[in-house]
């Protein structure tokens, strides 16, 4: 169990940690790396896979050809931009802080070293997110994390998530951006592994709940900062402060969110 983010580095990282708490995807085609092979189509979607670091094939490899669980989640829609969206990919810390200040999740996340993060959905799952590969419409991350449970010991895992996004626009017309993921977790203990397999329908529905909890959060601070830009600046500025260049990110992203017609956002500051 080993989890997202959705995010933020999906819906972001914070929508991936959900994914190894537990986990058929529709794969053909792949990707040689000397004896690894990678499929390039997940739920009919096709990845750049041959555009991959050929170190991560293997160690992808691996993960995919023996995974536990699989489970497909989307597309879930965020009320964002596509280049803001993209930009909170970016900073899972800054979009962590401000979800965990704004009372609307637990999430926390500190950056590990470059696309590298450590991630806590707080709710038992936490671990590592590595971005492997991006494009504007793709990313595919590799996780290493645990789970702790009332109901099981703690569980390790790896897992590997593909990303596909799409720019669209909402019922308001408004610029959004639909996420749909794919996942594939493999439990450190094989033992466990095979207990897992008996619960897998249950298993299945935890995980897609847990990555659809992390885009929704997201979804939320979306309608946050669009309706109530002062109270998330506010929160943004508030003791600790937060690194001046992601304060002067969130200002930024306030100003360049788009409003229906032209509209003045409102400036309150409690929703």
């Amino acid at each position: 169990m080993i989890s997202s983010s959705l995010g933020l580095r999906s819906a972001g990282a914070l929508a991936l940690l959900g994914v190894i708490g537990l986990s058929t995807a529709i794969y053909s085609g792949s990707a040689q790396s000397e004896t690894c092979s990678v499929p390039s189509e997940h739920a009919g979607v096709t990845f750049p896979i041959e555009k991959i670091d050929p170190a991560w094939a293997c160690r992808l490899h691996e993960i995919i050809d023996n995974y536990t669980t699989v489970s497909q989640v989307g597309p879930i829609r965020a009320g964002l931009p596509e280049s803001l969206y993209h930009r909170l990919l970016d900073r899972p810390p800054l979009a962590a802080t401000l979800i965990k200040r704004l009372n609307i999740g637990l999430y926390k996340s500190e950056a590990k070293g470059p696309g590298r993060f450590w991630g806590d959905d707080g709710e038992g799952t936490k671990g590592i997110v590595q971005l492997v590969y991006q494009d504007p419409t793709a990313r595919i991350y590799y996780l290493e994390g645990s789970h702790d449970s009332r109901l099981l010991p703690n569980i390790s895992g790896k897992a590997v998530v593909f990303l596909k996004m799409d720019p669209v626009k909402d019922a308001e017309g408004m610029d959004a951006m639909d996420s749909t993921m794919v996942s594939y977790l493999r439990l450190d203990n094989r033992l466990l592994s095979g207990v897992v397999s008996l619960l897998r329908p249950f298993i299945e529905g935890a995980i897609k709940r847990k990555l659809s909890k992390g885009v929704e959060t997201v979804n939320r601070l979306s309608h946050l900062m669009r309706q109530y830009p002062d109270r998330v600046l506010l929160k943004a500025t508030d003791p600790p402060p937060l690194p001046d260049d992601d304060v002067d990110f969130v200002k930024q992203a306030l100003e360049s969110l788009s409003y229906p017609g032209g509209a003045t956002p409102s400036r309150a500051t409690t929703p």
